[in-house]
């Protein structure tokens, strides 16, 4: 099997399976008292101290969740709420077209449920947030606006987001600033506090960590209105008992991920660039998508983007399957779902070009031999797509 797969979520690390592994077999709840609960909660505290030294952030700033979805959550709702409640006039959420569900669908929720006015901002044909457009979005109205929230990087196309500008041109009006750093985190150094975010969401399972929990870093001044209620674990803005084996797991995971990641981020360039010049080469009309430039301030170095004229996407990715190739046709959260991609739609891409893509996406287990297997197959795979599209369009 070739696993192209690896912004859905990529394999654990060894390391971090051993240590999800010794710890499933221990006993002991974080919050009792006695020694094995205390033991518990050693685990706990030592993780938040590696997870928060890794990602520039104090312990307490770092909220255990169970993923980057109820981060969003706990992140956009918990200071829209927090914000209303003080004035409700602030009742603009500003977020970019191009978010994962993750965090689109609790933005829409709001503007269905809670009476929030949403401003989506728009981006370019890279994907890539307009600041001027978001800054219009403000100026218009700042006393109006709650919170804001834009990507480190794009989860389809892996374009990097203007993080520094949307926060300096926030704060210029006290505006509270979160970020979906979940497919970043694996691949680009992250610096909290440097930041200047009020909130920030990470996973454990895009960077070899376990699926099943995450985190959600606030600075300690801001109190976002909890979603979950009950024993207060997490700084009272998340209840429940909390997942010692996967939390250890997790900060093990991250620990790796940064003492490795420049040389693995690199690595992981050279094979991106060897699976693009080959595939151009081998399907000389495809169309390779996003900001073109390598770098931290571009693009991530796992993502290719590509899109395939006169076909489906969905046809090539089972074509590939059927090979023991796996790619994707975007977020995997929509999978299966007869859409085009709301993120190439937002770029400026037509329904065709949106629905006639694939991500492939590399990881750390990734090889050449991996690229190469892909290159030898796209040919024909591509060949008998356009065939079948062509015969669904008779």
């Amino acid at each position: 099997m070739v696993y192209l797969d690896h912004a859905a979520t990529t394999p654990m690390h060894p390391e971090a399976a051993q240590v999800l592994t010794e710890q499933l077999a221990r006993t002991g709840n974080a919050s009792s008292l006695h020694a094995s609960g205390r033991a518990a909660r050693r685990v706990v505290e030592e993780s938040r101290e590696v997870i928060a030294e890794c990602l520039g952030a104090r312990p307490s700033e770092v909220v255990f969740t169970s993923g980057g979805t109820e981060a969003n959550n706990l992140a956009i709702k918990g200071l829209y709420w927090a914000r209303r409640d003080v004035d409700p006039a602030r009742d603009r959420v500003l977020f970019s077209s191009i978010e994962h569900h993750a965090l689109l669908d609790p933005v829409t929720w709001l503007a269905a449920h809670e009476g929030a006015r949403i401003d989506t901002t728009p981006v370019d044909r890279q994907g890539r947030v307009v600041v001027e457009r978001l800054r219009e979005q403000i100026e218009a109205d700042p006393a109006s606006v709650a919170v804001v929230t834009t990507m480190w990087a794009n989860n389809e196309m892996g374009t990097v987001q203007p993080v520094d500008d949307v926060v300096a041109l926030a704060k210029e009006h006290a505006i509270p600033v979160h970020s979906d750093a979940v497919q970043a985190a694996g691949y680009l150094p992250l610096d909290f506090a440097a930041s200047g975010l009020d909130a920030m969401t990470v996973t454990a399972h895009k960077l070899g960590g376990p699926v099943g929990v995450g985190a959600l870093l606030v600075r300690r001044e801001v109190a976002p209105v909890p979603l979950v209620h009950g024993g207060g674990q997490e700084r009272d803005l998340r209840s429940g008992t909390v997942g010692v084996a996967l939390i250890a797991a997790f900060a093990r995971a991250l620990e790796i991920t940064v003492e490795r990641q420049a040389e693995v981020s690199a690595r992981i360039e050279r094979l991106r660039q060897r699976l693009v010049t080959g595939l151009l080469q081998a399907v000389p009309d495809a169309v390779v998508n996003g900001d073109p430039e390598p770098g931290p301030q571009h693009r991530l170095p796992n993502i290719a983007h590509v899109t395939f004229p006169g076909c489906e996407g969905d046809a090539m990715l089972m074509l590939l399957d059927a090979q023991g190739i796996e790619v994707s046709t975007g977020s995997a959260c929509q999978a299966g779902v007869p859409q085009p991609s709301h993120v190439l739609l937002a770029m400026g891409y037509d329904d065709a070009a949106a629905r006639g893509s694939l991500r492939l996406s590399l990881g750390h287990t990734s090889t050449e031999a991996d690229v190469d297997r892909l290159l030898a197959a796209l040919p024909q795979v591509r060949d008998r797509a356009v065939t079948a599209s062509l015969v669904r369009g008779r």
